[in-house]
């Protein structure tokens, strides 16, 4: 049993591991672009094979431990909570390469317009990534909450660089090619927010048993 106990610690801290990653590949990937410095990419290349490891060894581990010590209640719980977290984090840390990709496309090409909408949309999904992995550390249900509730704000932050965006093209103020690239960004940010959001839909579930899905706010 002990065993056990210390294998379920060494998974929490290699999600947790796996977690600040994809935090550090998102900022870095929109402070190069907001910077206009390509060389700070290369950090977002070097996070993505650390990152894919970690998606291996921690679904290998959960789905071994489930398959060993067929755990109930709680420890069931927090093996299926960990199991989709890490398809969470490992399809983010694809999304921040998404990022890295289009923002080398815009650092190579004239500025389209002043960014402000982007960084501020990266800093609330950041925020969104971290609190949903500390509200799985503390099994902190507030802090679970005021994640889901961000997520209306990232749709809304999107919709505005869309919107903005469309319309200078339209109006031939905008080259479609790093338009679109923008666009893309926004789209890439609001599917993060996404995946934080299921994370702390995962941790409700781990802390109250109960589905919150598509209900989470009722």
């Amino acid at each position: 049993m002990r065993a056990f106990v210390t294998e379920l610690g060494e998974l929490e801290n290699k999600i947790r591991e796996m977690g600040g990653l994809v935090e550090t590949s998102i900022h870095t990937a929109i402070q190069a672009l907001v910077e206009r410095d390509e060389a700070r990419i290369t950090t977002v290349w070097e996070s993505e094979d650390r990152i894919n490891q970690l998606d291996i060894e921690i679904d290998e581990m959960a789905t071994r431990l489930l398959a060993l010590n067929q755990p109930v209640a709680r420890d069931l719980r927090f093996l299926t909570a960990v199991i989709k977290i890490n398809s969470d984090l490992e399809r983010m840390g694809d999304l921040g390469i998404n990022l890295a990709q289009r923002a080398v496309s815009l650092i190579n090409r004239p500025e389209v317009k002043p960014l402000i909408d982007i960084p501020h949309m990266s800093r609330t999904v950041e925020s969104m990534v971290r609190k949903s992995l500390d509200a799985f550390v503390r099994r902190d249900e507030a802090l679970a909450q005021s994640v889901l509730l961000s997520d209306d704000e990232v749709d809304d932050l999107k919709n505005a660089v869309y919107k903005e965006l469309m319309e200078l093209m339209e109006r031939g103020e905008a080259p479609t090619g790093p338009g679109f690239d923008l666009i893309f960004i926004a789209h890439n940010l609001e599917r993060i927010a996404d995946h934080a959001t299921n994370i702390a839909e995962d941790v409700l579930f781990l802390i109250k048993g109960v589905d919150v899905r598509h209900h989470h706010l009722a």
